[in-house]
Parts: C-alpha cells; sequence; structure tokens
C-alpha cells in the first residue's frame, strides 16, 4: 500500500472513530438532567444554592414567599438552575385561599416570586434526612434522580432556611433538625473537602441556637440568623387580601438590599449591617469564620460570572412585625377585625379561643413536667423556670424533646410549644437525668 494511500486510510478512520464516539457521548447522556453531567473544568469555581421553606399551609404563606423570592435572586444573578435545589411544600400558589391563584408575593403589591420556580423537593420530600442528604451531595438521592449539590474543593455554597425555630433546633413539615446533626454534617463535609466556602442564612426563631458555641471559627463557613440564641424571629407585611404574613423582617431585609444593589460592590458584611440595623425586634446574629464577611455578595447570591442586573426597588411600606410564634393568631385577629358578616366573627373568636386555649394547655403540661422531674426540689423548680438561655446538652435534650414531640405535642405545627422548649433545656443543664425527665413525660402526656 502507498504512504498516501496510508495517510487517506488513517484520516478516514479517525474521522469515523471521532464521529461516532461523540454521538455514543451524546447518546449516553441524552436523559441525564445536567446538574449530574461531569464538570467540563474540575478546578473551575462553581457556586451552589440550597433553599428551604419547611413549613406548609396558608398561616405560613411567608416561608414560601420568602423561599420563591431567595430563588429568583440566585437565578436572576447567575446561578444555573442545575445548581440551585429548592424545597418547599408547594401548596400555597394555587391554596383555595389564594385569591391569585398561581401568584406568591413577598411584599405589598410586589413581583409574582413563584413565576418561573422549579421546586426539587416538595410535599412530605421536605425533610430533615433530605436536607443534609441534599446538602452534602449524597450519592444515593442522586441515583434515584433528585438534585443534590455536587460540590467540590474550589466551590461556594449558599444555604438560606425559613420556617419555624425552637432551642437548638430549626422545623420541617412535622419534624426537626437538630443543631448537632447540622453541625455534624457541615464538620463532614469541610473534612471531605466538598466546598471552599460556605454561607448560611437562617429565618427561624431562636435561630442563633443552631450555631452559638457550636459552629467552628475554622472551617471555612460563616453564618448569620434572624434571632439570637432564645427569642423569636418576627413575620411582616400583614396583607390585608390575603388575610396573612407575606414575610419575615430578616428575610425581607436581606432580599430586598440584595434586589436592589450591584451584588459585587457589597460585602456580606455589609448586608449583615443593613439587616441588623432594619430588623428592629430581633437581634440578627453573626457566627462561624467572621472574615468570609470581607467577600463581596456576587460570591454567594450569583454566578462566578456575575453581570450586574437592573436594581428593584420597592416601595417603602411598613413592616407591621409581629412574632413568628404569634403570627397565626395576629393573622386571626386580622380577619376578624376585616369580617363582615356576624357568621364569621362568631367563627374566628371560636378559633381565636381554641389557640389561646392551646397556649395555656401547653404551658400547662410543661408545668407538671417539671413538677414531677424537679420533684420536692423547690429551688430547682424556680431554676428550671427562671435561668436564660444556656448551652444545650443534647444527649439529654434529644431523646426528651422527641418523647414530648411524640407524646404531648407536635412542637414543629404547635406554634406555642417552642417557647416551651427552653426548661426542657434547663432540666437537662440541671443535670436532672434524661430518664427521669422521659418518666415525667410518660405520665402526664398519656398515649
Amino acid at each position: 500500500m502507498s504512504i498516501m494511500k496510508l495517510r487517506l486510510l488513517i484520516v478516514a478512520v479517525s474521522s469515523f472513530c471521532f464521529c461516532d464516539s461523540e454521538v455514543f457521548f451524546n447518546s449516553r447522556h441524552d436523559d441525564v438532567p445536567e446538574w449530574q453531567l461531569p464538570h467540563s473544568n474540575p478546578h473551575e469555581r462553581r457556586h451552589w444554592a440550597l433553599i428551604v421553606a419547611g413549613s406548609n399551609d396558608w398561616e405560613n404563606y411567608r416561608h414560601q414567599a420568602d423561599a420563591c423570592h431567595a430563588y429568583q435572586i440566585m437565578k436572576r444573578n447567575g446561578i444555573p438552575e442545575e445548581n440551585i435545589v429548592l424545597m418547599m411544600y408547594d401548596d400555597i400558589a394555587y391554596n383555595e385561599l389564594n385569591p391569585t391563584p398561581g401568584v406568591i408575593i413577598n411584599h405589598p403589591n410586589g413581583p409574582n416570586v413563584y413565576e418561573g420556580v422549579k421546586i426539587d423537593y416538595k410535599g412530605d420530600d421536605v425533610s430533615p434526612s433530605n436536607f443534609l442528604a441534599a446538602l452534602s451531595g449524597d450519592e444515593t438521592l442522586a441515583k434515584n434522580g433528585k438534585k443534590v449539590i455536587q460540590s467540590g474543593p474550589d466551590d461556594h455554597i449558599f444555604v438560606y432556611f425559613a420556617d419555624h425555630g425552637g432551642p437548638g433546633c430549626i422545623a420541617f413539615l412535622d419534624e426537626v433538625l437538630f443543631a448537632n446533626d447540622l453541625i455534624s454534617t457541615l464538620k463532614k463535609m469541610h473534612r471531605e473537602k466538598k466546598f471552599k466556602q460556605m454561607v448560611l442564612y437562617i429565618e427561624a426563631c431562636e435561630s442563633g441556637s443552631m450555631f452559638e458555641n457550636l459552629l467552628p471559627k475554622d472551617i471555612n463557613i460563616y453564618a448569620t440568623t434572624a434571632a439570637n440564641a432564645s427569642e423569636s424571629s418576627w413575620a411582616c407585611y400583614v396583607d390585608e387580601q390575603r388575610n396573612t404574613c407575606l414575610g419575615d423582617a430578616y428575610s425581607v431585609n436581606w432580599m430586598e438590599d440584595s434586589d436592589k444593589e450591584a451584588l459585587d460592590k457589597e460585602s456580606l458584611q455589609k448586608q449583615f449591617l443593613i439587616v441588623r440595623k432594619e430588623t428592629k425586634y430581633s437581634h440578627v446574629q453573626e457566627y462561624g469564620d467572621k472574615s468570609i464577611s470581607r467577600e463581596m455578595l456576587s460570591e454567594f447570591q450569583a454566578g462566578p460570572e456575575y453581570r450586574p442586573s437592573p436594581p428593584i426597588v420597592l416601595p417603602k411600606v411598613p413592616c407591621g412585625v409581629v412574632p413568628a410564634d404569634e403570627a397565626p393568631l395576629a393573622i386571626l385577629r386580622h380577619r376578624l377585625k376585616t369580617a363582615k358578616d356576624e357568621v364569621s366573627k362568631q367563627q374566628l373568636m371560636r378559633e381565636i379561643d381554641e389557640l389561646l386555649e392551646l397556649r395555656d394547655r401547653v404551658a400547662k403540661t410543661m408545668q407538671d413536667i417539671v413538677t414531677l422531674a424537679t420533684g420536692d426540689d423547690v429551688g430547682q423548680y424556680e431554676r428550671v423556670y427562671t435561668k436564660g438561655h444556656r448551652d444545650i446538652d443534647f444527649d439529654c435534650y434529644v431523646p426528651v424533646f422527641n418523647l414530648f414531640h411524640k407524646r404531648c405535642y407536635n412542637v414543629a405545627k404547635t406554634y406555642s410549644a417552642n417557647k416551651q422548649m427552653k426548661f426542657l433545656v434547663n432540666m437537662c443543664d440541671e443535670k436532672i437525668s434524661s430518664e427521669r425527665i422521659m418518666e415525667a413525660i410518660t405520665r402526664v402526656c398519656k398515649e
């Protein structure tokens, strides 16, 4: 065979192999979600966002409105949809109480923040286990077709959560995520080099207790919270038409700031200071590696190739805040004030009375538990009820909390129970054994 013919044969074979391998490659990935495809440059930094509304029901409208608004900020500023994981129950947009079906707003007369959102975990999939698995890039979850954060050592992760909370826990529907489990996951992710830097924003009552004296300062994580470790966060924007709260004070403050600012010109620290000043009824906190707060917002709330978009400046409206755990009661009272017929007024008054009676029952239940657990020690009883916030002994608190949650009241759904959980913390701090406290719970709360 001549040299010329040999060269032609090599070129032909090479072209065939290249084309065939290209067809093979494309056919392999036709049905694979983009977020699961191999990254073209594994050393190029990627930005990820995990956004969670942990609650459901119309009275908690604001949490899903907050989450949708956060999603819009990430998407508008260049984080690819495949890098945004959204968890929300999705029972608000088309709820029978929604006067504008398919529309969710986070500000009075504001834009539809529900438009275009892609929800990855909805309904009962909104759970603590799925949250931790999605955050840490769980392979089993990914193989089952669920989106997870498949981050690496050069990547930035932004986490935003909104729901109710209590001492050392945040709520997900009927369950809670304990702070020690969250911190354990974050430490493990750091050891496994699953991120370069991470930022968490947490909207919940007593949200500071998720990080106070728990989040290390040397694992490249910075967190801010709507409240300190022992106080309520605050709902805002009570809407006349929808008879519910449209947002939460801390959340709308940071998001409305991000909407109007160039994210490559404002630091996390500046946003923290702005939000702390604007959030007037709770004490916004920061934890972890505070050196990260010098980074620009675009490092976490935008894509790596961020280009400023036109600012969104909404009219300044009084927040009209109410304590988050009192929001259901405030909403009912607002509906009563605007009710036009006597039948509706009577029904709303009954619902208000039921909520107040429930609050009293929960408080009485806890009082009976503390009385049994402390026995004849009057001093100890008084200390349980007068102590301020303490570091939480999770070995004692978790089993005690879980039994109260199971036998007495669903803490994730009974918001008046959140305030009572500090007395479980205080009994553990008094070195009353978990067995003794659990025996008291079993005697008081009979299944």
